[in-house]
């Protein structure tokens, strides 16, 4: 893992450049497929379910015997296990429910604001080689508590055809109301444009590859909202001297061991800490059953010395990390200056594995800097805020002439017209 000290401000854009391609470098291929599943539906998923994930399917619509056979697999601890982390997340997310805002902004104008859930949401689990049903109950709890109508669940087959059975069993238990089994952009795609066997959403939530990505981010060319520009996982996390070198180590292996893009930072005012995390990193990834995949992440990884908690928190607000852990005595520097982050881990006995599945908050966050303007999913993501008026006799009368003057000028006369014409009866 590479260790940089002090570096110049002026190479930090290159020091924390993503080790992902450019979208010009995807965008072709996931057009090509958008284009085919728009004009043949089923037999162009049916096509690259088989190109891409090496099965050819008779039906891509999981069963409800599939469901139940599925259930029975999954040990009753990790069922157990399962259960709790729903409940978790549950709590936290029903907690950012919010009532209706009402308020008469002049005497006989009543202006309100209700939220009203999307009706159709998609939702994408990753699978390749890590099959991901914590992300399941990420999504699909917070799309039942807002109180979204069809919840529609897509993820790659395996070589036999099927999905893993904790998949199936966190869906059956959060409410999802059909789930497909397919990946990639040939998922996506189906979403967007809706085929005979794959319901077309107004919204797709879910992380995935670059690829996935990319069409995420194609689908809004074509109506459908997503929840982010969700890409490799990425982790950065600040310590000084007093930070434990094997918790740091760990919870740099535990992103890395995502995918071999993913990237991990650690930014430290201490250099012999440092090279202590950088020696632990060694000793705990020899040990790892995915350490191929994160000995490639790692290589895309720094650690960045740097003098000053200052010049620290200004790198990681440039850097914008999906994850964030602070391990400082100062963490209160870190907390209250924070201003791009998906989600904020405090202290030695917080580790980010923490919010991929128990804790309660939601793992599907930005990535990429795309923290420096989104949010990561929550409540609020699968529902709409939608506005009222109701204006009385006595209220269009206080407000009619400011109404009628601002269209004059605006020179949009039918507008003007269309107060006037009420005002004329009203006098």
């Amino acid at each position: 893992m590479q260790i940089i000290n002090n570096p110049d401000k002026s190479d930090w854009s290159q020091i924390l450049k993503r080790p992902t391609q450019t979208v010009d470098d995807i965008e072709a291929t996931v057009n090509q497929i958008f284009d085919e599943v728009r004009q043949k539906g089923d037999a162009a998923i049916t096509k690259y379910t088989s190109y891409f994930d090496g099965i050819t399917l008779q039906s891509n619509v999981v069963t409800t015997e599939e469901i139940q056979e599925a259930v029975k697999k999954v040990p009753e601890k990790l069922q157990k296990a399962i259960s709790l982390a729903k409940q978790n997340i549950e709590v936290f997310h029903a907690a950012q429910k919010t009532a209706k805002i009402a308020v008469e902004t002049s005497n006989g104008v009543q202006c309100w604001q209700e939220k009203r859930p999307i009706e159709k949401v998609g939702l994408y689990i990753p699978g390749g080689t890590a099959p991901l049903f914590s992300t399941v109950l990420m999504l699909a709890v917070p799309a039942q508590i807002a109180g979204c109508k069809e919840i529609v669940l897509c993820s790659p087959p395996n070589k036999e055809g099927a999905l893993a059975p904790e998949i199936l069993f966190a869906a059956h238990l959060c409410g999802v109301t059909k789930i497909i089994k397919v990946g990639g952009i040939q998922a996506v795609a189906g979403l967007t444009f809706g085929t005979k066997t794959i319901p077309q959403v107004y919204k797709i939530f879910g992380p995935g590859n670059q690829f996935v990505t990319v069409a995420k981010q194609l689908a809004t060319k074509h109506g459908v909202a997503i929840d982010m520009p969700a890409g490799p996982s990425e982790l950065l996390v600040v310590a000084d001297e007093t930070a434990n070198a094997s918790y740091i180590a760990s919870d740099l292996l535990s992103q890395a061991e995502h995918g071999t893009d993913s990237q991990v930072i650690l930014v430290s005012t201490s250099k012999e800490l440092t090279q202590l995390v950088s020696e632990e990193i060694e000793k705990q990834m020899n040990v790892l059953p995915r350490k191929a995949i994160a000995e490639k992440a790692i290589a895309n990884s720094k650690l960045i010395y740097v003098e000053t908690e200052a010049l620290a928190l200004q790198l990681i607000n440039q850097y914008g990390p999906e994850h964030f852990i602070i391990c400082s005595k100062n963490e209160d520097f870190y907390v209250d200056g924070i201003a791009n982050a998906g989600s904020v881990f405090i202290g030695d006995y917080t580790p980010e594995s923490a919010g991929d599945y128990a804790s309660g908050t939601n793992h599907t966050l930005p990535t990429n800097g795309f923290s420096k303007a989104y949010s990561g999913v929550n409540l609020d993501s699968f529902l709409k805020s939608m506005t009222f008026q109701k204006i009385s006799k006595e209220g269009l009368l206080n407000i009619g002439e400011t109404i009628e003057l601002m269209a004059e000028a605006e020179g949009l006369q039918a507008h003007k017209n269309a107060v006037s014409i009420r005002l004329k009866d009203l006098k």
